[in-house]
This record gives C-alpha cells, sequence and structure tokens, in this order.
C-alpha cells in the first residue's frame, strides 16, 4: 500500500495506485509491503481478500506511521516496525510474515515477524562502468555464441544499480546511514566508477580476473563490503547485495 501520512483522517482519493490516503501537499509519502501466510480457501482460491489488509493497515498500521514520522516521534526504529507487525497481527487471520516499509523508492526498512530483534536496511545506489564479457579459454566463436552483443571487443557500458542489504539489532542506536555511504563509496563507487572494467580493476582484469558479468559483480561487491559493513556496529552484518545491469537484469549474492 502507499499512502500519505499527513493526509486528512478518513481520507481514501480516487487513484488508489498512487496512494490511499493520496498525497496532497508536501506530507512525507510511505509504501508498506505487507507479506502473510497461510492456507488458500478451496472455494474462493483466495488466502485473503486483499480488502483485509487495505483495512487492516488503514485502521492499524497507518497510526502507528503518522506517529513516528511526526517531528516529535520515535522516528523509524525497531519498536516501531514491530508495532506494525503486531498491529497487523491484531487484524489479520492469516500470519504477518514481513512488513516493509518504503521510506523512498531508494531506502527501505524491513521486520520479519520471527526475528523481530533485528531490522533490515536496503539502500541503493548507483555507478556507471564499462565491461566486456568474454572468456579467454574460448575461441572467438564460441565467446559470441555465449555473449553476443556483450563481447564487443571495445565493451559496452552500463548504469549499475548496487542495493546493499544490512542487518542490525532492533534495539540500541541503530546504523548510521552517513556511514554505511562512506563505506560503500569507499569499497565499491570508487574502485568501479567510470572504470572499464575488464581494463581497470584487478578484479575483473582480462586474463586473470573474473568475467564482469552481474553475477559476478554482485558477488565482488559483496566480499568487498562484508567486512567493512561488519566494521559499523555491533550485530551489525551484510546480509546479501543485489546489482542491477539493467531495469530488467539483476542478480543477488548469495542468494
Amino acid at each position: 500500500m502507499r499512502f500519505a501520512a499527513g493526509a486528512r483522517r478518513g481520507e481514501r482519493g480516487s487513484n488508489g495506485f498512487a496512494g490511499s490516503p493520496p498525497l496532497r501537499g508536501t506530507e512525507r509519502f510511505f509504501e508498506i509491503d505487507v507479506e502473510v501466510v497461510g492456507d488458500v480457501d478451496r472455494t474462493s482460491g483466495y488466502l485473503l481478500n486483499i480488502k483485509a489488509i487495505d483495512e487492516a493497515v488503514l485502521a492499524s498500521a497507518l497510526p502507528v506511521v503518522r506517529r513516528a514520522s511526526d517531528p516529535t516521534g520515535p522516528g523509524m526504529t525497531g519498536g516501531v516496525l514491530a508495532e506494525l507487525i503486531q498491529a497487523l497481527r491484531g487484524r489479520l487471520p492469516v500470519e504477518v510474515r514481513r512488513v516493509r516499509l518504503r521510506l523512498s523508492p531508494y531506502h527501505t526498512l524491513e521486520m520479519r515477524s520471527d526475528t523481530t530483534d533485528s531490522l533490515t536496511l536496503r539502500l541503493q545506489f548507483d555507478f556507471s562502468a564499462s565491461h566486456r564479457l568474454h572468456v579467454p579459454g574460448w575461441t572467438e566463436a564460441e565467446n559470441r555464441e555465449c555473449f553476443g552483443k556483450c563481447n564487443h571487443p571495445n565493451g559496452h557500458g552500463h548504469n549499475y544499480r548496487l542495493e546493499p542489504r544490512v542487518r542490525f539489532p532492533a534495539s540500541g542506536a541503530g546504523i548510521s546511514i552517513d556511514a554505511l555511504e562512506r563505506v560503500v563509496q569507499d569499497a565499491v563507487i570508487e574502485r568501479f566508477d567510470h572504470k572499464h572494467l575488464n581494463l581497470d580493476t584487478a578484479e575483473f582484469a582480462d586474463g586473470s580476473g573474473l568475467n564482469p558479468s552481474v553475477e559476478n559483480i554482485a558477488m565482488v561487491c559483496f566480499r568487498l563490503l562484508e567486512r567493512p559493513v561488519a566494521g559499523l556496529g555491533s550485530g551489525v552484518s551484510l546480509a546479501s547485495v543485489r546489482v542491477w545491469e539493467t531495469d530488467r537484469t539483476s542478480a543477488e549474492y548469495p542468494a
């Protein structure tokens, strides 16, 4: 569901795709993903009528988000996500497995109902780089057959998107976004941005490095980030890294 936290109470709007309650000014706007699990009703084919989730979010989750987003409120803490899960549990007849709150298109917080002692943060970054997909041990014809235009001798470019998924304790001070951004900037962006991965990096060097597929790029980024992310605080760990090569092609490591 998408909704404006500052909208007038009871206001629904007619364009549910854009948000309900709708955005009509400059108030904060959120998306919330609610994942539920249960048995499908054999007659209707439904697990749960989505209207029930809509009503539960409007009645119980929206007030929690409103309080947290108020300038005098607690902010988006682990306690708020746990409260969201508890509020939805009280109104839905199925198991609430996960709640993900999108603070922006590039920044999300999520909590699983079976691990409410931890939170997961997703934060997106971007970098531009070129590469050539090529296996030195294959013939030219074999490389062209497998990689097509991606085997062009002079390479080609992408605007990559990078999303580390970071776990941290729900209690305590949380994680510093500024510190995480510095870690990603130092470990990945400075290393790969505006570079030819085959020619300018050790990780993907022609003849000695990995073939710079999106799968291998995701794996390398995870390995570069795992230790510095863990150094951001007690209980902080890197769960995975997803890299998008295009808006239709991405890989996550570990899968």
